[in-house]
Parts: C-alpha cells; structure tokens; sequence
C-alpha cells in the first residue's frame, strides 16, 4: 500500500490506472477504522481492480467545534489496518491541501437535508457534500462505498452526485455490529465502560420494535422506542423518526411509496452521540 499526501500525487496515481482501463474504487473515511469500515473496504476490493481510502477528519461536517477536536486520529493504527484490508493507495491529506482556500460552496440538497441530522447539526450535510464531492472529483472512481450505519447521509450523497453530475455507483453496505449489537463507531470509543454496557440497548430496542410493528401504528413505534431507549441509564433519545427510505421524510405508512419504512435514531449516552436505523420489513 502507498500513502499519498498531495491531491496532485492523488490524481497522477488514480489518472494512470484509468487511463489503463482499471476499475476504482473509493472509501471515504475520517479514520479511527474498525470492522465496519474494514468490510467496505473488502467489498471494493471484490469490485474494482483498484481501491482507494480517504483519511481525512473533514472540518467543514462539524457544527460542533467540540466534536471536532475530540473526534479520534489514529493515522498509525489506520495505515496498518487499510493495508491489511487490500487498500492499495491510502490518501491522508492536511486540511490545507483540501481546502487551501474556504469552500464556500452551497448545495441544493432538498429535502433528503432538510430532517432529522439536516434540522439537528445545521450546515453538515453540506459540509459533507463539499469533502465528498472533492473526492469524487479528485479520483473520478467507478464506485464509491458508504455504510448503510449513516442511512441519510447515502440519500444526500446520492443527491449531491447526482446534481454535480458524477458518473460512477454509490455502494451502500449493511451496518457492521459488536457481538452485543451496537453499531460499530469510531465514536465508541469515547463511551465509558458503563456507557458502553447500556449503549447496545439501542440496537435492542430497535429490533424489538420491528415485531411490535406487527401490530402497531408507526405513531405508536415511535412513542414506545423513545420512551424505552429514554428509560435507559445514561440514554437519552434527541430524534427517532420513521421515514421513507428514498426521501428521508416522516411516513405513518409501514409501506411508504419508495419501500419499507426505515426507523432512524440518535440518542446520547452520557455526551456521545449515537447513530442507528432498522428497517421495518412488510411482514
């Protein structure tokens, strides 16, 4: 594996295998890998004849300056574990070599943004359309791979991709879990050792409420998984929403237009913010 530092490095690399007729593949990452990670990885080593991993803490996605200077750096343990996973190019930029000047770029991502993380942390989902939509340019990949953990950030993505034009396949991939069943986080690592006990009740109450669903309104779901996941220590819900999975708006259908309906959650344990989502399955 080679790491690459300069976006000119980046793009001399990536044009050459192109230009060769390789297919590439692209993982944008902010580091602090784990399993969930390692298995988008391994699926575009399947793919493509090339694969590519950003590291990059984007600055631009955070609302909360607080969570941008704890957010975990681990470049060492990275490096090993992108080689181990068959990355060929690793690309670890500064964030002056990606923004040697401010983007000041607005996107038009409607209403996919408009909810749930887009009405929570105001300007993120742009600045996640800045980084990736940088990337997608800089290497011009023929696939690009994102976990399904981060539901509606697919949907602004795809949004993004499709209004600025860039032809390649935008792979979603299942959530990667604990044993216990928390959804895999760089975040984790942040929860105390009891934070970290409860945090799997999440997971738990969601796949408990798939089978109420049976026979439940959505209203009803909705109530019944805040006030539970509320009931636990440390745990405090800030949205539970049931959606449509294209547009990311609130259904009271368990069978929206687009497709089963999808429960996404955020809940605090203790200051650490989780993220969630279960599909609700036409039984």
């Amino acid at each position: 594996m080679k790491v690459l530092r300069t976006v000119g490095e980046l793009r001399e690399t990536i044009d050459g295998h192109r230009s060769a007729g390789k297919t590439i593949g692209l993982v944008p990452t902010m580091g602090a890998l784990h399993a969930g990670h390692l298995s988008l990885m391994e699926r575009a080593r399947r793919d493509n004849d090339i694969v590519v991993a950003s590291v990059f803490v984007n600055p631009t996605q955070f609302n909360n300056p607080d969570d941008l200077s704890t957010y975990p750096r681990t470049e060492e343990a990275d490096c090993k574990a992108l080689e181990s996973a068959g990355v060929d190019y690793a690309f670890i930029p500064s964030v002056e070599e990606i923004y040697p000047e401010p983007d000041t770029r607005q996107f038009d991502l409607g209403e996919v943004a408009s909810v749930m993380e887009g009405a929570m942390r105001p300007g993120h989902f742009n600045g996640v359309a800045q980084i990736v939509s940088k990337l997608f340019e800089m290497t011009r990949p023929t696939r690009a791979y994102f976990g399904e953990k981060d539901f509606q950030q697919i949907a602004v993505i795809r949004r993004m991709a499709s209004l600025e034009g860039f032809d390649l396949e935008i792979v979603a991939c299942p959530i990667v879990r604990e044993s216990d069943g928390l959804a895999m986080s760089s975040r984790n690592v942040r929860l105390t050792p009891e934070q970290r006990a409860a945090a799997p009740a999440i997971h738990r109450i969601l796949a408990e409420s798939v089978e109420r669903a049976v026979s439940s309104t959505v209203a009803e779901v909705k109530k019944s998984v805040t006030e539970a996941i509320d009931a636990e220590p440390f745990m405090t819900t800030e949205y539970y929403e049931i959606v449509d999975p294209l547009t990311m708006q609130p259904t009271d259908s368990w069978m929206p237009p687009n497709g089963s309906a999808v429960g996404c959650v955020t809940v605090y344990c203790g200051d650490v913010r989780l993220i969630d989502n279960i599909t609700y399955t036409k039984k």
